[in-house]
Order: structure tokens, then C-alpha cells, then sequence
């Protein structure tokens, strides 16, 4: 039975758009929405309405949603419909164990590859997180760290990884893990980010990946401690 704290949240949170718009706008707009952590996992995504908000019918809707269905961002079932993808806890930490993997493979092939302009980058997107995390901004850390993170692999030029990637942080993104630690445990995860930048101008690889793999260590402990009983994750029955 879906939670009634995010019966309908979706449809406040569309833009709005002109009438008639088309499925790219759709799909690009219901993706921001869920990504950004304005739609928690488990909210229903009601296609009458949402296509009703875009002044278009069922057809494109249903189209960007199954696109949606492939990112694994939105899952469907016979008898309720629509919804936001849930995952269970495991699944959760599962998908982690994907981006440590894909993004230390990266990390060493970016940090041969990595020139000024890429250390301008990193310096500017940790600058940007250390705001973050004095603010105590959750969705802001969120939008941050991905920055960051992705600064210090983007020299790797692996475009089939770096997409791989994404659509394993993706995946995480609506259920907005870093808005559920304390201040200390956000502090801790940006000594880490101190550490990483200072290895990857330095272009020392091997200290960058070892640095990284605590950073991972730490997610995962964070992670196993998360909420179960918000209604945000899958319950197996």
C-alpha cells in the first residue's frame, strides 16, 4: 500500500512546462526530479497526472518511464502501477560495491592522464563540497561530492565506464544517504575528500586509490546503519 507522506509528491514537484511538450523534456524532467532527491524511493508516479501536467497523453509518459525502468530509476508493477524504484538494504550496498570498483579503475588511469585544467577542476569542486558540508546542506553535499568524485576520474576519457558509473550513482541518488548522517560522519567523509584531492595533484595513484578505498570502507559501514523502518527501502516478504 503506498506510504501516504509521498502519495503525491511527484506532480508538486514537476516544473512547469508548455503544453505539448515532448519526451526527451519529459523523461529529462521526471530523471531531475528523482535524482535530485525530491521524489523519495516508493513515491508513485501517477501517469494521468503527469501527463495531464505536460499537456500530453498516456503515450510519451509511458515511453520515458520505461526508459526510466532501464536506468533503474523507476519500477512498475501489474496491480499499483508507477513508482520510484525502492531497493532493499543489501541491493543499496551492493550498488556501492559497483561504484568503488568502477571509479578505482578509472582513478588510476585518470591520474596519468590528468593535466592543470583537471586539478582546477578538482580544486573548484572540493572547494564547492567543503561549502556543503560547513552549510550542513544535505542535497547540496549530494550534488557536490558526485562533483568531486567525478573530477578526479573524468581525465580517464573511459566513456563506457564513466556511464557505467553514473548509472550506478544514479541509482542511489533518490534515497539521499548523506541527508541521513550527523555532522561528524559528513566531516569524516570530507577528510577523506582532503586526502584525494591532495593525492591526485600530486599524481600519486597509489595513495589516491588507498585513500579511496577507505572512503568506500567508511560509505559502507554508514550505509549498513542507515533507517530501514522510513518506508524508503524494500522490504522482502
Amino acid at each position: 500500500m503506498p506510504n501516504p507522506r509521498v502519495r503525491s509528491v511527484l506532480l508538486s514537484r514537476l516544473s512547469v512546462r508548455p503544453e505539448g511538450s515532448s519526451q526527451t523534456e519529459i523523461l529529462n524532467e521526471l530523471r531531475r526530479c528523482i535524482l535530485d532527491g525530491e521524489v523519495p524511493p516508493g513515491s508513485p508516479i501517477p501517469v494521468d497526472g503527469v501527463a495531464a501536467s505536460f499537456g500530453v497523453s498516456r503515450i510519451p509518459v509511458r515511453e520515458a518511464l520505461m526508459t526510466l525502468i532501464g536506468e533503474g530509476l523507476v519500477d512498475h508493477r501489474a496491480h499499483t502501477g508507477y513508482r520510484v524504484a525502492m531497493m532493499t538494504p543489501g541491493e543499496f550496498g551492493e550498488i556501492y560495491l559497483v561504484r568503488e570498483a568502477l571509479e578505482t579503475a578509472a582513478m588510476r588511469v585518470a591520474v596519468g592522464l590528468a593535466g592543470a585544467r583537471d586539478d582546477d577542476a578538482a580544486r573548484a569542486a572540493h572547494a564547492a563540497l567543503s561549502e556543503a558540508v560547513v552549510a550542513g546542506d544535505g542535497r547540496a553535499h549530494h550534488r557536490e561530492s558526485r562533483r568531486f568524485h567525478l573530477a578526479l576520474i573524468q581525465p580517464c576519457a573511459m566513456h563506457r565506464l564513466l556511464h557505467m558509473l553514473s548509472t550506478a550513482w544514479n541509482m542511489t541518488e533518490p534515497l539521499q544517504p548523506m541527508s541521513h548522517l550527523d555532522a561528524a560522519e559528513r566531516a569524516l567523509l570530507h577528510g577523506d575528500h582532503d586526502v584525494m584531492l591532495a593525492a591526485f595533484i600530486s599524481r600519486d595513484a597509489d595513495a589516491l586509490i588507498e585513500v579511496c578505498g577507505a572512503h568506500h570502507r567508511r560509505l559502507q559501514s554508514y550505509i549498513s546503519r542507515l533507517p530501514q523502518d522510513t518506508g524508503l527501502f524494500h522490504r522482502i516478504s
